[in-house]
């Protein structure tokens, strides 16, 4: 019997200059996901993947749009090789390419909810000073503690619950400030902040998350192909109405990656496959669940790997 096979990805934060370019230089397929990308976006996204400079790239405007549509190109070349998925799942934004590879949305129309979510999300972080700190070697119940004694003064929230000992919080300034500190008297090993411009996956954003239902509203969904699992959930639907709630709400709810992890696993998939830029989905998936097969597909030499190991089973 054939092993089941997830494909996750990646969401903001696995940006780096030159993204994509191997595969679009190898592959006319991927050529013109880039064309077509700047065509929709009117401008030249692809540039911006190749040669940045980075600090262009890591503009959340940017950044969101980039890696979707490098993310894509990975699935395509992917499917060219006869490739595809029995259940899916993204990171924050890679949700957008899971239900891309569902059949949920199509290519352009993705591209398009990606581009108004990163410019309500770059808006609201704006006008909000927030920010995001990676809380490391603490529970969820110890990062959960802090958060619930501390949001009586504002906002916090725990934003991505990404594997044990890996928990992401956002929100205001002055409180995470404070929270740092008491993570660290709670025993954290390390609180990091992150490079991204703003409290993402908090109540902060509750006002992108309005706006986005509005442009959301008309959109089609289609029922999926295959399994999608929520950021919002953990859980996967087929159902194109659920899917649709779910990636609403993600933009203010937390990225419950841990628990999306388990449900693929309890759906029988024994093959992960990080499909885009970098291998951070690898590492979390590896810490929740040690003993699954891990591949990733971000340019030529490991969409061959993964390809030949998906064949060789």
């Amino acid at each position: 019997m054939e092993k089941k096979i997830a494909f996750v990805f990646p969401g903001q934060g696995s940006q780096y200059v030159g993204m994509g370019q191997n595969l679009k230089e190898s592959m006319e397929e991927i050529s013109v996901i880039f064309e077509k990308a700047d065509e929709i976006l009117q401008r030249q996204i692809s540039d911006i993947c190749f040669k940045g400079p980075k600090g262009e790239l890591d503009k959340t405007i940017n950044t969101q749009p980039a890696i979707f549509v490098v993310n894509y190109a990975c699935y395509r070349a992917l499917c060219s090789e006869g490739i595809e998925p029995d259940i899916v799942a993204g990171h924050s934004l890679g949700e957008y390419n899971a239900l891309v590879a569902a059949g949920v949305l199509d290519f352009e129309t993705g591209l398009r909810l990606i581009e108004k979510r990163a410019y309500l999300m770059e808006k609201i972080a704006s006008n909000n000073p927030s920010k995001m700190i990676a809380v490391l070697g603490l529970s969820s119940k110890e990062v959960d503690e802090v958060i619930n004694l501390l949001k009586v003064k504002g906002i916090i929230n725990g934003a991505n619950y990404n594997c044990p000992g890996q928990i992401v919080v956002s929100g205001e300034n002055l409180i995470i400030d404070e929270a740092i500190q008491l993570f660290k008297q709670s025993g954290a090993k390390r609180v990091v902040e992150l490079p991204v411009n703003g409290g993402f996956h908090s109540n902060l954003m509750g006002e992108a998350e309005d706006e986005f239902s509005k442009f959301l509203k008309d959109v089609s969904f289609k029922k999926a192909k295959c399994g999608v699992v929520s950021n919002f959930s953990g859980k996967f639907s087929t159902n194109p109405m659920e899917l649709k709630t779910a990636l609403n709400r993600q933009i203010t709810s937390s990225v419950r990656w841990e628990e999306s992890v388990n449900e693929i696993c309890s759906f029988g998939a024994k093959i992960f496959v990080e499909v885009g830029p970098k291998k951070i989905l690898s590492g979390l998936v590896s810490r929740i669940v040690p003993d699954v097969a891990q591949l990733n597909v971000e340019d030529v030499g490991t969409l061959k790997k993964t390809v030949f190991s998906i064949r060789r089973g």
